[in-house]
């Protein structure tokens, strides 16, 4: 030993450097794979003891819930009475079991309704499982935020505004969107009002799961989202509204829309000739050609496709001398596709554009007619 000390005190720099770096090495590396087979060894645990309390859970819930007589009746689940004592198993001391009970509770709950709903709902309450979620709540980790957001919302519990409503603009992505989810399947009268603080982007991914819950949401409170089409600075919310105006049919916010039209975000007013045109409001059509020409390309072809959507027939000279003179294959291509779902009033111009169209415009033509193809 003291001969290697004494070889290493007395070797080049760049040896002791390259001996130091490979001692670090080895050691993070054997670091690293105890910590691996450490946390494998407590996930194994983990699973062994799950795999023995699942069916103690499972039977619990089966005889005194599942199969309820009670439930099965006329009475009301609020008056049926719980056997909350055979629930206080001395297993369910420990976190981990009591973590499990509540996976199992949202398990049954997620595929049962009506009274055996309520029922899991209420034991979950009085073995005050509902506490154990509100303390991840004030967890400083933000899964356990998600995860605590993911129980009290499977369990229709209700939040204070002023503890949810900070995390919809968190900065963690999970965590923001496990919190717009969580108010509006919680929040009774406003389920929206977190619009009014977002100032972080909706992400497409983020507004693909809100419209999924809002429109999946039993007995919402659907405001009018003309108020943020008009006031919010988040040009996603607005955006996001606009798609909600469509689904919900608002005509009530065309007006809101239409003003739109004038902002300096192309990107917007693009979004909102979409929504005017899935709305079929007739009245826009003049404004929309007149100002089609000082257009950017995506504006120019949401006009063309609103004024297919309208299908009102009065603009088919303006289609058709777009579909022969631009140069552009996709003003083409939707100026086809509008003269098509025009065609009550121009079935001749149709028939003619395709005797003397050029091939390519005649395979345009051909494409659009088909009624399978969507685009």
């Amino acid at each position: 030993m003291e001969f290697s000390f004494y070889e290493f005190r007395y070797a080049p720099l760049s040896i002791q450097i390259a001996f130091i770096f490979i001692v670090v090495a080895i050691t993070c590396t054997i670091l690293a794979y105890l910590s691996i087979l450490r946390g494998r060894y407590k996930a194994y645990r983990r699973e062994k003891k799950l795999a023995s309390l699942h069916p103690v859970i499972d039977n619990l819930l089966m005889e005194h819930i599942l199969l309820n007589d009670e439930l099965f009746s006329d009475t009301p689940a609020e008056q049926v009475q719980l056997p909350i004592e055979v629930f206080r198993l001395p297993v369910f001391e420990h976190r981990w079991a009591r973590e499990a009970l509540i996976d199992r509770l949202i398990h049954y709950r997620n595929n049962v309704r009506g009274s055996m709903g309520e029922q899991l709902r209420n034991l979950y309450i009085q073995l005050n499982l509902d506490k154990d979620s509100l303390k991840k709540m004030k967890s400083h980790k933000w899964d356990k935020k998600v995860q605590a957001l993911a129980e009290l919302t499977n369990m229709n519990m209700s939040i204070a505004d002023v503890t949810i409503l900070p995390l919809t603009n968190s900065n963690n992505r999970e965590l923001r969107a496990a919190a717009r989810h969580a108010y509006i399947k919680l929040s009774k009268n406003e389920p929206f009002k977190f619009f009014d603080v977002v100032t972080e982007p909706l992400l497409l991914w983020d507004q693909v799961e809100l419209f999924k819950i809002i429109s999946t949401t039993e007995h919402i409170a659907i405001p009018n989202f003309a108020q943020w089409i008009t006031y919010s600075s988040n040009k996603t919310i607005v955006s996001f509204c606009l798609k909600l105006v469509v689904h919900y049919n608002q005509l009530s916010a065309v007006h809101a829309v239409v003003k739109l039209l004038d902002t300096k975000d192309h990107y917007l007013r693009a979004d909102a000739i979409n929504c005017l045109g899935k709305l079929k409001i007739e009245e826009v059509q003049e404004k929309l050609i007149h100002m089609y020409n000082s257009q950017p390309l995506n504006c120019r072809l949401e006009i063309l496709k609103a004024l297919g959507r309208i299908s009102s027939g009065k603009h088919v000279d303006f289609l058709r001398q777009e579909f022969l003179h631009s140069t552009d294959f996709e003003v083409r291509k939707h100026a086809a596709k509008s003269l098509i779902r025009n065609a009550w009033a121009a079935k001749g111009l149709i028939q003619e554009l395709i005797d003397t169209a050029t091939l390519e415009n005649k395979l345009i033509l051909k494409h659009c007619m088909n009624p399978l193809i969507k685009f």
